[in-house]
């Protein structure tokens, strides 16, 4: 029964991290990198197979050796976050959740300018 969750919450965020690779407001990387997580508990071969993926393969690669991402991918990284954030606190409107999307929005930036700068 547990693999049976892994699994399935690994193609869950597998499918959300393939729709952000052409919606921005969702983070394709992380998305990736929490399906590999799920699979690596779960199945091992659907782990090789993300692994070697040639769309996500890299996004897993880059991150478990510590190469980095491109300064481009970076920094349109942290814009679309705060499009993204910025149109829901226009949306919502609440107060609470102004503060909450910041406070997430801080930590995804200082995160994401922690991670090394790949140079191509």
């Amino acid at each position: 029964m547990k693999k049976l969750l892994y699994i399935s919450l690994g193609f869950i965020f597998l499918t959300l991290g393939t729709i952000g690779l052409v919606l921005p407001l969702l983070p394709t990387t992380p998305l990736v990198l929490l399906a590999a997580i799920c699979f690596s508990y779960s199945n091992k071969r659907l782990e090789e197979w993300l692994c070697r993926n040639r769309i996500f393969g890299s996004f897993i690669e880059n991150y478990r050796t510590g190469s980095g991402i491109s300064k481009l991918h970076k920094y349109t990284s942290i814009a679309f976050l705060w499009l993204g954030l910025i149109t829901s606190m226009i949306v919502i409107r609440t107060p609470m959740i102004y503060i909450v999307l910041s406070l997430v929005g801080v930590g995804v930036t200082i995160h994401l300018l922690m991670i090394k700068t790949k140079v191509n």
